[in-house]
């Protein structure tokens, strides 16, 4: 695939960007320069590979799930405006 500089100015359209005539003939080089590499990389047989998700075999440290409520109870209520019973007191906003 080859882009030429109208097809840059429909991407920088869309990317809505505004770019000079010097810029479009950059990107329509540096573009087609990953076009390339693209193409060199669809000639390398992958037959029987199968994908991965990452490069390395890691797995994920787990920890023990505990509940726990952070024991701090009265700095969280300090916070609000209005508490009753332990709790926030929050205006009424369903008639």
């Amino acid at each position: 695939m080859s882009l030429d500089s109208k097809d840059v100015s429909k991407i920088a359209k869309l990317a809505r960007i505004a770019v000079t005539d010097d810029e479009k003939k950059k990107m329509t080089e540096d573009l087609n320069g990953i076009f390339n590499w693209i193409e060199q990389l669809q000639e390398v047989n992958t037959d029987g590979i199968e994908p991965m998700a990452g490069v390395g075999d890691y797995t994920a440290r787990l920890r023990e799930d505990v509940v726990n409520d952070g024991n701090v109870q009265d700095k969280v209520l300090s916070n609000a405006p209005e508490s009753n019973f332990d709790c926030y007191v929050v205006p009424k906003v369903v008639g």
